[in-house]
């Protein structure tokens, strides 16, 4: 007997299709259960046909086979560019009069009923899928239907990416396209976020587009530990409990970003709340924080009228994922109530011992820190093989060359000891420039990079200089930028290297005739970005003579050469730089 199925509308929701790109619609028919094992036990063809019923409408319109375009699975008929919104029926026919039929809905989307601003890329019609990237990692993104697109176009479809609202090209040397897919070589954080992908294809002499999205997530590398850890309560806390009140346990466990479940739980005397028969207990779940997919979670444990018993019971919380799992048990107290006139008196001793302590630090917290660091801090040359202390970064020009060589120079090598590079009078002729100053940025502690208005144009020297030393910072760690502000420079002022790593850079303002003075704030704050510098008694005596014989000359120089400069046309003369670098 024949037999005839209707399956109602499909439950994969609604397929969208924006107002004037390409779409269509998949038959879910041959996917059904029914349908497949029936084709798998009888050795026949089937026929589709395909029915539009529009919106307000109560007939349905069938819909030629013009319109039909079938991909290379047999089993995967598509609907090739549906222009109006309404229900689509799918009905198969077999020679064995067996049919089924099933209805899909489709909505237009118009574009002026959605909002958005100027320069930013075209709206996407279907939901962003979701790709996460862990950071210092690398991934390729494909835009979603572009194998579809590609067995329907008469060619090679092209794409084009696009990055929330920035157009195309955005890419660089860690975040590029080839060919269709977009190519993350390293993940940064700035990557993150919603990227558009419109394809661009050729179906029977007419040009077709649609346009996919993707919500892309930085997490944190995959080389870190996943396992679980639980940061409160530690090994050493204790809860003070009352008698008769509420009591509350908190217990906060970290959980690193895992594509699997995760769990954090209760114990009382080795049972979870849910077998206990005391309904006193519960608990309250929340997350605390998210962040480049590392949750952290809270379950607090809440105790009604706490009871003396209660202090001899175990209360233990844990977390577990599929890397590990952690426990720790949560200590109980009495609480006693304390004198309110001692406990009063204790306090505003204490408030007055730390207003002090914060106005003394407040007032000499560089001085302190100099001390501490000359008798307590560890010196540099004794831990490392760096041949140099400092490297000086600095525009080529007439005035920032001149506070280089004679002031920053002059006090850093002569008056506070360390050992400064200058790239003009260290090199050596006839030695290729880049190589020598990738040479010279790793072999010194420090870089140190005086701001100015001109400084890192693109393609200089002092550029080159800049990015070997923020790289050096983030990957080995092993040098630190500081960066000295000769004269202001607004932030728009800046190159990308500067705004992306200012807020891990030590920023050192020059302040003209008051930083001059070597006891001036300026020197002080310098003096504790610069490696420490520790001396024996004898050599402090031995560098105290020496360097008040230096100032002496120093001043005297400085006295007989006041108005011609030190140092400033020794870089145009090429037998003085030699000469300097020998």
């Amino acid at each position: 007997a024949p037999m005839c199925y209707d399956w109602g509308e499909s439950n994969d929701g609604v397929v969208s299709v924006l107002e004037g790109e390409a779409g269509w619609l998949s038959c879910p028919l041959f996917s059904h259960p029914s349908v497949y094992n029936y084709n798998s036990t009888q050795s026949t063809g089937h026929n589709l046909f395909w029915y539009r019923l529009p919106e307000g409408h109560d007939l349905e319109q069938p819909i030629t086979y013009r319109y039909i375009t079938h991909l290379n699975t047999p089993t995967s008929p598509t609907l090739y560019s549906p222009q109006s919104s309404g229900l689509y029926r799918q009905h198969t026919l077999t020679e064995y009069f067996y049919s089924c039929t099933i209805a899909m809905r489709l909505k237009v989307l118009q574009r002026d009923e959605v909002v958005r601003g100027a320069g930013c890329p075209p709206l996407a019609d279907m939901p962003a899928s979701h790709v996460v990237i862990p950071l210092q990692e690398g991934k390729t993104l494909d835009c979603p239907d572009l194998q579809d697109a590609s067995k329907m176009a008469d060619g090679e479809p092209t794409v084009t990416w696009y990055h929330m609202c920035d157009q195309p090209p955005f890419w660089n040397v860690n975040r590029e396209q080839t060919g269709a897919s977009l190519q993350f070589h390293i993940m940064e954080d700035s990557f993150k976020g919603l990227y558009l992908c419109t394809v661009h294809y050729l179906r029977r002499g007419r040009t077709l587009n649609f346009t996919r999205s993707i919500n892309v997530t930085a997490v944190y590398p995959s080389s870190l530990p996943k396992g679980p850890s639980i940061l409160r309560p530690n090994k050493n806390q204790v809860f003070p409990a009352k008698q008769n009140t509420e009591v509350r346990l908190e217990c906060r466990g970290l959980f690193p970003y895992l594509n699997s479940s995760w769990e954090i739980w209760w114990t009382v005397d080795g049972k979870s709340l849910d077998k206990l028969a005391d309904h006193r207990f519960s608990k309250i779940n929340r997350q605390v924080k998210y962040e480049y997919g590392e949750r952290t979670e809270e379950s607090v444990l809440v105790i009604q009228d706490f009871q003396p018993e209660d202090l001899n019971r175990d209360y233990n919380c844990s977390v577990r994922n599929e890397r590990g799992f952690e426990t720790r048990r949560a200590q109980l107290k009495e609480e006693v109530l304390l004198p309110l006139v001692e406990l009063g008196c204790g306090l505003g001793v204490t408030l007055v011992l730390m207003l002090l302590l914060f106005v003394v630090y407040h007032v000499f917290w560089l001085e302190l820190l100099l001390l501490y660091r000359s008798r307590f801090g560890t010196d540099e040359r004794h831990t490392d093989d760096k041949e140099y202390d400092v490297y000086i970064s600095y525009a080529r020009n007439s005035e920032e060359e001149q506070f280089v060589l004679s002031t920053l120079h002059r006090v850093l090598e002569n008056e506070l000891g360390y050992s400064v590079c200058i790239f003009d009078r260290d090199s050596l002729p006839g030695g290729t420039i880049t190589d020598e100053t990738l040479s010279f940025v790793a072999r010194s502690r420090r870089l140190l990079v005086v701001l100015s208005s001109g400084y890192a144009a693109q393609g200089s020297q002092a550029l080159l200089e800049l990015k070997a030393g923020i790289d050096g910072m983030a990957l080995g760690g092993h040098l630190r930028v500081i960066l000295v502000q000769y004269k202001p420079v607004g932030r728009e002022g800046w190159v990308r290297e500067l705004k992306r790593a200012r807020v891990a850079l030590a920023l050192v303002r020059w302040q003209g005739d008051k930083s001059r003075e070597l006891s001036s704030h300026f020197w002080k704050r310098l003096r504790v970005e610069l490696p420490v510098r520790r001396v024996s008694s004898r050599e402090e005596e031995d560098e105290g003579r020496s360097q008040e014989v230096a100032l002496m000359r120093l001043h005297s120089q400085n006295s007989a050469n006041s108005q011609t400069g030190l140092i400033s046309n020794t870089v145009k003369e090429p037998q003085k730089v030699l000469n300097s670098a020998a």
